[in-house]
């Protein structure tokens, strides 16, 4: 069953088309990839998604609603959290407060009472880095940064998560237990859609790919087609390859 559809998304910034007709779905309880080249439009179609960026024409539909109009809150508030591409914690504050921040919000906004800091700590073990509570956002190393945005998406309870590069930053060993992490997301209820250029990564937890290609999907399909697809390995696997030699 579709959560989140994409109907003939079109961005235009003055004469620069950043997505052109952009159609895709996300379907509920499994992980979803958007994979494509830098530039290739994938933040603007979370900006899209997340009320951040208004399409030129085009719809979102999210749990069988348009919700093309709705400002980013009420889009919250219906289940849909996010993570940046560039880093968007509060660097002034403690790893903790930004989680207990988001809680603060999510449950204020439905008034409910408990302890944000008990919260706050359970997701941040969740995620691999309680150690690191009591440091100030802007100090820690960038992947835990990029954690600390998940533990604060997660805060608000989602029901359809963005992660926009969430890997970057990460060893092998923390990719591997993200990896993990997301998996038990989506067995616990929350649908994923996952920009990320860690092909292993994409390839090991994404039931399905979306591959966006100067603001154009050029290809749908499970793991197995898009790696085999002779228009996405020379639009984007190929070049992958050829960044990694």
């Amino acid at each position: 069953m579709s959560l989140l559809r994409i109907d003939d998304i079109t961005v235009q910034f003055g004469g620069v088309t950043a997505i052109d007709q952009a159609s895709f779905e996300v379907e509920a309880g499994e992980i979803t990839g958007l994979i494509g080249p830098n530039g290739a439009g994938k933040t603007t179609c979370f900006n899209v998604i997340t009320g951040l960026q208004k399409p030129s024409a085009g719809k979102v539909v999210f749990d069988d609603h348009d919700v093309t109009r709705l400002p980013v809150n009420r889009r919250a508030r219906r289940g849909i959290g996010r993570t940046f591409q560039r880093l968007e914690a509060f660097g002034s504050l403690t790893v903790r407060d930004n989680v207990r921040t988001a809680l603060d919000i999510h449950h204020g906004a439905r008034g409910w009472r408990r302890s944000t800091a008990a919260g706050a700590d359970a997701l941040l073990e969740r995620v691999g880095i309680e150690q690191y509570a009591d440091h100030r956002a802007d100090s820690v190393p960038t992947g835990t940064a990029r954690l600390l945005e998940v533990a604060r998406a997660l805060a608000c309870e989602p029901r359809l998560l963005l992660l926009d590069e969430p890997s970057s930053g990460l060893d092998e060993a923390e990719t591997v237990a993200f990896g993990d992490l997301l998996r038990e997301l989506v067995e616990e209820g929350c649908s994923v859609l996952l920009v990320e250029h860690d092909m292993d990564l994409v390839m090991s937890v994404c039931t399905t790919l979306h591959v966006l290609d100067f603001g154009r999907i050029i290809a749908s399909g499970d793991p197995a087609t898009i790696r085999t697809d002779p228009v996405v390995q020379q639009a984007y696997l190929g070049y992958v390859e050829e960044e990694a030699s």
